[in-house]
């Protein structure tokens, strides 16, 4: 699917987004208030059964998890209210002041890499980096890890064409082994052999991401204001060349990572440096620790053995970060453009997503965690674990209220939608609050997304070394092998799974009384001994 094909591409200003209460339109409050006027309807009609003697114990364990997650939820909104109204403010400020004094970073290096790109998204995103060039007065330099003269072709073109009086150098660096890694680890050689100092600040960012005006002048300030801020990483809003429905549910997804951002900055740390874009002082790039783990970062597994990371770029350069205990921000209105290009099936799309960004955390979230509270701020360590808590209670919820439907009948599971309904529709108007515009359909994406979510977890964290990657080239590792070993291995991670998920829905049926553990006496007269 071709951007030309399907839509023009085209950036909203951020200053013409609708803000505060302007967001609250009329026909937003007529919905919402239909919203809650059906399911107060539905409270006073479906009988109430959530006391039942036979549920109470079910009622109470849902209500106790409801507790949990949502004081978690509120945490992290108090948290974000925080850090965006009252710390990054003065950050803010102190960074615009530095900026109008006539401070700059002496050189500024943008290290992106790109596999086959559409050219006007090509093209959109040199146009942006050039803008920023000019608008900060630097000389800059674009280090092109590429892995096809086409794409080197559509950047060389349109620099001779558009930036003929600008100062900046185009660097190719063509990578001779396949994959993302590979390239940023070239290229980061390349910069250790020529003129990039210590001190000198490098913008990782991806061939489909555009810069939003301004933001290089919101972030480099900062790295003069705090001498210890090793990295930071930017907001981003979607254009979605693809279905409907995956561009809403696209938007929800960035909406959560605002609100997680800040809540984590405020710290002084982030949960990922993302890899779309993010800033890095040079001197730590240039590191061979770096750079190997970059290029060749891999995970011991018990079952798996040894096996590389195939995408994650970004979990592997803050894995580094934070294992050194290094100062990263989050800055909320340095803004840049994700362009998604949904070709082919949008759900499939969407659940190699999921298997994406799910593996990426679990495969780096284990040995993070085992880093321990003291190299890093306890509220992040703590966020660690409840990543890897989320994904079992968030199946225990639906499994306890089917159960109860069970005991006392279908009218519990209705009063369990409506508690979903009211409960997601809390979080998704918090949300909104972190989007250009309201979207009611929130409440209902969000649960699906966290249900689908903890699913997928649940079956990549038996499967680690399964990776597919649509971009660059449609890459896989450990996918296809038909050896004895490889087939072993697959059985032993059914069987892992299986059990697993045996034991949370056992568990889960146990204690809402739908089956009960036989007794020893029980035990011996099957068998004859009694």
């Amino acid at each position: 699917m071709s951007p030309k094909s399907d839509k023009a591409l085209k950036l909203d200003d951020p200053t013409h987004w609708a803000k505060g209460f302007k967001k609250w339109t009329p026909l937003i409050i007529l919905q919402i208030s239909l919203y809650l006027a059906i399911c107060l309807i539905l409270i006073l009609t479906i009988p109430n059964t959530i006391f039942d003697p036979k549920t109470k114990a079910i009622t109470f364990t849902l209500g106790s998890l409801g507790i949990w997650r949502y004081g978690w939820w509120f945490t992290h909104a108090v948290r974000a209210i925080i850090y965006g109204h009252i710390v990054y403010p003065k950050m803010r400020k102190k960074g615009r002041e530095i900026w109008a004094s006539g401070w700059r970073p002496r050189h500024i290096h943008f290290m992106m890499t790109t596999y086959r790109e559409h050219k006007e998204i090509t093209e959109m995103v040199v146009r942006s980096i050039v803008k920023e060039i000019v608008d900060s007065g630097v000389a800059g330099t674009i280090w092109l890890g590429s892995a096809d003269r086409f794409d080197e072709d559509i950047i060389q073109d349109f620099l001779e064409r558009e930036a003929r009086d600008v100062d900046i150098t185009l660097r190719i660096i063509r990578q001779n082994v396949s994959g993302k890694r590979a390239a940023i680890g070239l290229v980061l050689r390349a910069m250790c052999r020529l003129p990039v100092r210590d001190d000198d600040l490098v913008v990782f960012m991806d061939g489909d991401f555009v810069l939003g005006e301004g933001a290089i002048s919101k972030c480099m300030p900062l790295f003069k204001l705090y001498p210890d801020l090793q990295a930071c990483t930017t907001d981003e809003e979607v254009i979605c060349i693809g279905p409907k429905w995956i561009e809403t549910w696209l938007k929800m997804r960035f909406c959560q990572r605002r609100l997680a951002m800040q809540s984590h900055s405020l710290s002084g740390r982030v949960l990922t440096l993302t890899g779309r874009m993010s800033v890095f002082r040079a001197k730590n790039l240039k590191k061979l620790e770096f750079i190997r783990l970059l290029e060749a970062d891999h995970l011991e597994h018990w079952l798996w053995g040894k096996f590389r990371f195939l995408s994650g770029d970004d979990k592997s350069t803050w894995y580094y970060m934070l294992k050194h205990n290094m100062h990263m921000r989050y800055v909320p209105d340095a803004l840049g453009y994700t362009i998604e290009v949904i070709e082919g099936s949008g759900m499939e799309r969407m659940v190699q997503n999921f298997r994406r960004w799910s593996g990426n955390m679990l495969r780096n979230g284990s040995r993070a965690v085992a880093l321990g509270p003291r190299a890093m701020p306890f509220f992040i360590w703590w966020c660690l674990i409840d990543q890897r808590l989320s994904m079992w209670t968030m199946l225990v919820s639906p499994m306890l209220a089917v159960s109860a439907s069970i005991l006392v009948g279908f009218n519990y599971l209705l009063s369990y939608i409506i508690f979903i309904a009211l409960s997601r529709l809390l979080l998704s108007l918090i949300l909104c609050t972190y989007s250009r515009k309201v979207e009611l359909s929130y409440s209902w994406i969000l649960y699906l997304n966290q249900l689908i979510n903890a699913s997928v977890k649940v079956y990549c964290i038996f499967r680690l070394s399964k990776q597919r990657w649509s971009n660059r080239g449609n890459q896989s590792s450990g996918m296809d092998n038909d050896s004895f070993v490889e087939v072993a291995r697959n059985w032993m991670a059914t069987w892992c799974t299986t059990v697993a998920v045996a034991m949370l829905f056992l568990g889960t049926v146990h204690y809402s009384q739908l089956i009960q553990v036989p007794s020893h006496t029980m035990i011996l007269k099957f068998f004859g001994f009694l």
